[in-house]
């Protein structure tokens, strides 16, 4: 790696510690490339790129790679977990209530009030985790049956 170029998946995995595997570049790839998956379509996208792997060992990569800082999981209430590349910075999601679809947005730009609690309890608050639920675009103009 240059000062030019970032680090490949490998170097990224070995700079959190982790061992690298195939499976683990490839869960990681898939998630980045991704769009806010669940468990199965990142199965899917990690067996698509190496072939077979059990959903246990998924979910193992899934937690490790989530406690390294590499991926960002996601509980919508309701909906299960989900999986994303962006990381390191506070962002929020949409998410729809008809067909499930979540995209990101940013926080607001210069203070983040959100960061800001009435009450932090002592706490010292490094991100907030905020979903905003609606209907998506395409469910809006859908017609109603």
């Amino acid at each position: 790696m240059t000062a030019s170029q970032p680090p490949t998946t490998a170097e990224e995995l070995r700079g959190v510690g982790l061992r690298v595997t195939a499976a683990r570049v490839a869960l990681l790839e898939t998630v980045r490339h991704g769009d806010h998956l669940d468990v199965e379509g990142v199965a899917s996208g990690v067996r698509d790129r190496v072939g077979h792997i059990s959903l246990q060992a998924v979910y193992d990569a899934l937690h490790a790679l989530t406690s390294a800082g590499l991926i960002r999981r996601i509980e919508p209430a309701g909906s299960p977990a989900r999986f994303e590349g962006r990381v390191g910075d506070n962002h929020h999601h949409l998410m729809c209530r008809s067909c499930g679809v979540v995209a990101d947005v940013d926080c607001a730009v210069g203070e983040a009030p959100c960061l800001t609690a009435a009450d932090d309890q002592g706490f010292s608050i490094d991100e907030a985790e905020v979903i905003y639920w609606g209907l998506c675009p395409a469910c809006t103009d859908a017609p109603r049956t």
